[in-house]
This record gives C-alpha cells, structure tokens and sequence, in this order.
C-alpha cells in the first residue's frame, strides 16, 4: 500500500476544536496517526491510500475553517 500524508490548516480555537478534528480523522479507513498542532492551526493526517479530497470533506464536518495544504 502506498503510504499517505494529507496536511490541512484548520481554523482551531481551542482544545476541543482539535479532539473533534482527532476523532473523525482517526475514524477514515486506512489513518494510521494523526497529529494536531493547535498553534500552527495544523492538521496531519497520515495512512495508506488516503484520498485527500475525502479527508478535507469528512474534517470539514467538524464545523471548522479546513483547507488543504499538501498531500
């Protein structure tokens, strides 16, 4: 499998911004980790096979600005 790194900028405000982001990114099919910078208003998620457009869509859910910065 082809290993993936999806970064997106996400518009945190607090700790619990970051645990909803955490919790719908941790459940798309094939995340291995997820890291979550509040600071740098960073998101990256990392696995196999990650389609980039379906992980902007799904963290776009938590109600926070989301863009994508790489994959």
């Amino acid at each position: 499998m082809t290993r993936t790194e999806v970064t997106l900028a996400v518009d945190f405000a607090c700790e619990g911004c970051a645990a909803s982001v955490r919790r719908i990114a941790e459940r798309i099919e094939g995340v291995r980790e997820v890291e979550i910078d509040v600071e740098a208003k960073r998101c990256v998620v990392r696995g196999d096979a990650l389609d980039a457009e379906d992980v902007l869509a799904r963290v776009r859910k938590c109600g926070r600005a989301t863009t994508l910065l790489m994959e």
